[in-house]
């Protein structure tokens, strides 16, 4: 990959309002992918979130739960300080369909019945930062500078 393409994956809209988006959601993700990898906040860790992703049809459950884990966790902290959002979030979007079509859909839209409103929302909040990039205060910026 040559600078020329780096440029223009990191180069996003230069205004705040990915900031929000980024934080909110970057912190919700490294916190559900505590949980998944480390049984942090209530969550089942490795072990015990595999057996639950291999009794739904993911399999092998463990390395479908380090998948998940490591996207949402590793996926959330690179949100937060604006580094490589664009394959980040793209990452993140693909892990929320997943999450959707598998686990959601058949449950209808709403939370209240483990409905799948709120990783819609979630993808929606990655697809925009997909289009949209990273916007100020971020490290991309500091990158895209280097480059030119």
């Amino acid at each position: 990959m040559n600078a020329t393409t780096i440029k223009h994956i990191l180069t996003s809209d230069n205004n705040f309002s990915a900031l929000p988006l980024r934080l909110i959601a970057g912190i919700i993700f490294a916190a559900h992918g505590g949980q998944k990898l480390f049984a942090w906040f209530g969550g089942y860790g490795l072990e015990g979130t595999g057996q639950w992703m291999e009794s739904i049809g993911l399999a092998p459950g463990y390395l479908m739960a380090l998948m998940a884990g490591s996207a949402e966790f590793f996926g959330g902290i690179l949100l937060i300080i604006g580094l490589l959002t664009r394959p980040t979030a793209f990452v993140l979007a693909v892990t929320m369909l997943v999450a959707i079509f598998s686990t959601h859909i058949n449950n209808g839209l709403f939370m209240s019945n483990n409905g799948y409103e709120f990783a819609l929302s979630l993808l929606a909040i990655t697809i925009a930062l997909v289009f949209q990039g990273s916007g100020k205060l971020a490290i991309d910026n500091t990158i895209v500078k280097k480059l030119s």
